[in-house]
């Protein structure tokens, strides 16, 4: 089937709405995510520009001045971090517009775009991330399996299903032209065999508490290198570290993050597993449908555009609560689990959290599992993989 754009991609709503209150738009989110498509597509009345063509990206280099009076109607610069000299100079062009939606500017690098924009741009751009596909867009073109394992192995990026990529062959190639190319362009790797082992090791750590000292050792690196790669790939939305929540609640706290991948297949790649059936019995099962449901969180809220902010909890005895989101003092918490069946047991996590932070401040109890019921309990809301963003 082929993905095409008649279907729902939630962050042209936002786009469109703050398309008419600020002067420029920035688009981020990581390559193949489909930043170029849904430009294209939803905004056919811009001019589109590529920086990556070296000719035009000469030319802004050169002669930036003379290259926005080209460019001086409403403009897409795609992968515009490869130009930073047009940066100040586009704060002079809006200024003197007052045209809200003038340009949009697309990037996957997202520390150099953000840096840019920072030093040149701050209170004139209103900022997106464009992840790969989430679960909710997936089932409106039809796209989702009714298996977990099988969406967790195949991924979420779109060109797998427009052009009927095998999960394969679309991670080893992008893999190596990650690290090949962006990866080179940010930091200076002598040994990308050795980068390639730490992205590896990262990948075995997902759901894990992120112990920094014993990933360097692991690939045989110093803690500032992993510390610097580790934010090499969070910018370029690899992964992403969830922290974990303060509060006195009169226990020993953990204070480590915890690493996850926004892409799950992705993730089973580094993993070496080759295919969805390889997951029933992966020891890692439960940690990869964890991962499966944070980032449906993360993605949702940078789709949506909710400004959300999450959060984990653990003490040291090692009560934990996965995930949980906090509104004025309320909080709903969630446990994830992969198996089909539920117990009265997969909450205890959330009933300690709720004893010692007390009732009143618990909004909601929720577990997310690997079956397809959902469920309202006296207790807690129960909501299958494919549906808790509908409760």
């Amino acid at each position: 089937m082929a993905l095409r754009y008649k279907y729902d991609r939630h962050i042209i709503r936002p786009v469109e709405r703050l398309k008419d209150q600020y002067p420029i738009l920035a688009i981020t989110g990581p390559r193949q995510s489909g930043k170029t498509t849904l430009l294209k597509h939803f905004f056919k009345d811009y001019n589109y520009v590529s920086l990556e063509d070296p000719d035009l990206q000469e030319f802004a280099k050169n002669d930036p001045r003379e290259f926005l009076e080209v460019y001086s109607e409403k403009t897409i610069f795609d992968e515009v971090q490869r130009t930073p000299e047009l940066f100040s100079y586009l704060q002079g062009v809006v200024d003197e517009s007052g045209i809200m939606g003038h340009y949009i500017l697309s990037g996957s690098q997202n520390f150099h775009l953000m840096r840019n924009i920072t030093q040149s741009l701050a209170g004139r751009v209103a900022l997106f991330n464009l992840m790969p596909l989430d679960i909710t867009e997936m089932k409106s073109e039809g796209l989702l399996k009714d298996s977990y394992t099988e969406v967790l192995f195949k991924g979420f990026y779109p060109a797998i299903f427009s052009r009927s990529i095998k999960p394969v062959d679309f991670y080893a190639n992008y893999t190596k032209t990650y690290i090949e190319r962006d990866v080179s362009e940010l930091i200076n790797i002598q040994d990308t065999r050795q980068f390639r082992i730490f992205i590896k090791m990262c990948a075995a750590r997902a759901g894990q508490l992120l112990n920094l000292n014993a990933l360097a050792r692991s690939c045989g690196i110093s803690q500032p290198t992993a510390r610097g790669w580790l934010s090499i790939l969070e910018s370029s939305y690899l992964i992403f570290l969830l922290q974990p929540y303060f509060e006195n609640f009169n226990k020993r706290l953990i204070k480590s993050p915890k690493l996850y991948f926004y892409d799950t297949g992705l993730l089973c790649h580094l993993l070496e597993i080759q295919s969805a059936n390889n997951l029933t019995m992966h020891p890692m099962k439960g940690s990869l449908f964890e991962n499966l449901i944070i980032a449906e969180f993360y993605k949702n809220n940078f789709h949506r555009y909710l400004h959300e902010e999450y959060w984990f909890w653990r003490d040291s005895n090692g009560h934990e609560v996965d995930f949980l989101k906090k509104t004025s003092q309320l909080f709903d918490i969630f446990e994830t689990k992969s198996t089909k069946t539920i117990t009265s047991s997969l909450l205890d996590g959330l009933r300690y959290f709720e004893s010692i932070a007390g009732k009143d401040r618990i909004s909601s109890k929720n577990l997310i599992y690997g079956g397809d019921d959902q469920q309202k309990r006296s207790e807690f809301h129960v909501y299958g993989w494919r549906n808790f963003h509908e409760g």
